[in-house]
């Protein structure tokens, strides 16, 4: 069943792919769209130096796929507003895509990376295929 849209712009019906934690889930009431880099660490990385305008970009940044991900309501209230120091998505396969995804986001807006933030990351890039990864800058 494909997902058809309703008043408001809600959403009824499909089926969804959740990277975070490797699961399909009926329904999208059952998904949040999780901002790669959480508005609280891109705060803490150099945002909150931004004006409001720079930060709603931000927020709604629709330029870059890698930004806003669809994911089961579960895994991404796990994550919360914690950086890869802290916090890996349950699907080990997904681990790649995501560190990459993080960086590509923290590239995109000229955020800054803290040493254990940096330290996880090339730890967990380590177990990963070299592939060039593309940024257009946001800002």
């Amino acid at each position: 069943m494909s997902p058809e849209q309703g008043p408001n712009c809600k959403l009824t019906g499909g089926r969804w792919y959740s990277e975070y934690d490797d699961q399909y889930i009926d329904g999208a009431s059952a998904l949040d769209v999780d901002h790669r880099v959480p508005l609280a660490e891109a705060w803490d990385s150099g945002a909150s130096d931004w004006t409001a305008a720079e930060r709603q970009a931000y927020a709604n940044d629709l330029g870059d796929d890698r930004a806003l991900i669809a994911v089961s309501a579960k895994s991404n209230r796990s994550n919360a507003d914690q950086d890869p120091s802290t916090w890996m998505p349950l699907a080990a396969s997904d681990h790649c895509d995501y560190a990459r995804d993080w960086i590509a986001v923290k590239v995109r807006w000229q955020l800054a990376i803290d040493p254990a933030e940096q330290a996880a990351l090339s730890e967990d890039l380590t177990h990963c295929p070299n592939a060039p990864v593309k940024v257009t800058l946001a800002r």
